[in-house]
């Protein structure tokens, strides 16, 4: 090969590329108060220190509990198919950035060719053969103005927010098991609740049953008694359809049944999870996956500019190729049967509407990213104030409660002796025991709700994925994630 046209050849090889024309990123300022909100519903909820989260397996004390979300993590279909999307999007990645390098082909050939008589002007006809090997570069966009490289950054960020979207979707898988779990167990708690219950009015309705055969009590006290008998089975049934059902969504959850020794029997015998206090900065939002889900499909668009931009620009590209040529295939590879050819080639557009309109597009695109990044900021912080003004709340409603169960059981008891000693008729008693069952189930609610609202802290403020090191490729990287 000539010797000035190899040194051409290798030049522009080793050009590097242009800068890109993507305007420069800066992040958009969070849209929320930089403190939490405060007030009577808020009180003693915040730390003066900025918050740590720790890893869902110390979060979740109980063991059952732990084993149950761990199969869930292996389990899960949904997850599942978050981290094969991670697995597509690094695969685009690869194929995107593979468009910075040219492609280098070997193509081997053979023709062989009659022509007539008097064809072409040849008097005699003649059978012509060429036989040809070369490696060769076909339209190799060679990248001056960052076309190529604006899409590889925002394949980059794609790939990366794909990855923020599979954090989201194993807090929300973790935080969603720990839910099923607990209504389970307070499903299970409430069905006990109702079998004592209806065990209880059993008992009093045979006891007026045989007053009544021996004509000491009268037909409505014993029909009152046979309601709340009747009132009971039918608890009985719907918390044992309640607690069936929750198993359901349960194994669903997991992905494959949960063994019986692991699901929970009531709500008192679940150890409660970690309680976690978030710092006074609203910032800590900043770290939620979604967030930065968010904030990667910002920077997608951002990139995406600077390809719009570079359509302006001339694209150049280059074919070349170099081998043996040989009209023997003997000779193929002698000595003088070399040959190569290169065609540089250079498009300047002069006029296309639709590079304007894409422009335009890209513009807008990143606009619509802004503001569904500051949408996703302004949520996350609702959910956290949501989660907060249970925090400071539940407490008291449980405190209360459970002294309004003492109340009623203390005047179930009262009933049932005033009844016995004939000061009072049976329908106390029966308004004392609908009160106290009332009561105790409520009481079971509002616990299982502040459990509830302690895994929804932990999983608004972005607990729940674990926090080893990251896959994920930075744009220096010598080459595309495996």
């Amino acid at each position: 090969m000539n010797k000035n046209v190899f040194l051409l050849l290798l030049g522009i090889a080793i050009v590097p590329a242009g800068c890109t024309m993507a305007p420069k990123y800066t992040r958009p300022k969070a849209p929320v108060p930089a403190e939490w909100p405060n007030g009577a519903a808020y009180a003693s909820q915040l730390s003066t220190n900025n918050c740590q989260l720790p890893e869902w397996q110390e979060f979740f004390s109980d063991e059952k509990l732990q084993q149950v979300i761990g199969m869930a993590l292996t389990n899960n279909r949904d997850l599942r198919i978050a981290v094969l999307n991670v697995e597509k999007a690094r695969a685009m990645y690869g194929i995107q950035r593979g468009e910075l390098l040219p492609t280098v082909n070997a193509n081997g050939s053979a023709t062989k060719q009659r022509i007539p008589a008097n064809v072409e002007g040849f008097p005699e006809p003649m059978t012509i053969e060429n036989y040809g090997v070369n490696l060769g570069v076909a339209s190799w966009e060679i990248d001056f103005f960052g076309r190529i490289r604006s899409l590889k950054d925002e394949a980059l960020q794609e790939y990366l927010a794909t990855e923020q979207a599979r954090r989201s979707a194993q807090i929300l898988l973790v935080s969603s098991v720990a839910q099923a779990y607990l209504t389970l167990a307070a499903d299970q708690e409430n069905l006990k609740l109702a079998e004592t219950t209806l065990e209880s009015q059993q008992g009093s309705y045979d006891l007026i049953k045989r007053r009544h055969d021996l004509d000491l009590v009268s037909d409505l006290d014993l029909y009152r008694v046979q309601t709340q008998v009747d009132a009971a089975r039918r608890d009985v049934a719907r918390y044992r359809q309640q607690a069936a059902q929750d198993e359901n969504a349960l194994n669903l959850l997991v992905g494959s049944s949960v063994r019986g020794e692991l699901m929970p029997t009531e709500l008192n015998g679940v150890t409660p999870p970690k309680e976690i206090s978030p710092g006074l900065s609203s910032g800590v939002l900043l770290r939620r996956p979604d967030i930065l889900q968010a904030e990667d499909l910002l920077k997608a668009a951002n990139a995406d500019i600077g390809a719009a931009r570079a359509a302006f620009f001339p694209q150049i590209s280059l074919t070349a190729a170099i081998g043996t040529s040989s009209s023997d295939l003997s000779g193929l590879f002698k000595s003088g049967s070399g040959a190569w050819s290169y065609a540089p080639q250079i498009v300047m557009p002069i006029f296309d509407a639709r590079t304007w309109s894409a422009h335009k597009a890209a513009k807008a695109q990143r606009e619509i990213a802004v503001t569904q990044y500051e949408k996703a900021i302004q949520s996350a912080f609702r959910e956290v104030a949501d989660a907060l003004a249970v925090r400071g709340t539940v407490d008291q409603q449980v405190t209360a409660q459970q002294s309004l169960v003492n109340a009623a059981a203390e005047t179930y008891r009262l009933s049932v002796s005033r009844y016995d000693k004939g000061i009072d008729n049976y329908l106390s008693v029966l308004d004392a025991q609908r009160s106290l069952f009332a009561a105790q189930q409520e009481l079971v609610y509002l616990r299982l709700a502040k459990f509830a609202n302690q895994v929804q802290l932990y999983a608004v403020l972005g607990g729940g994925w674990q926090t080893g090191p990251s896959p994920a490729p930075t744009a220096k990287s010598g080459s595309p994630p495996k």
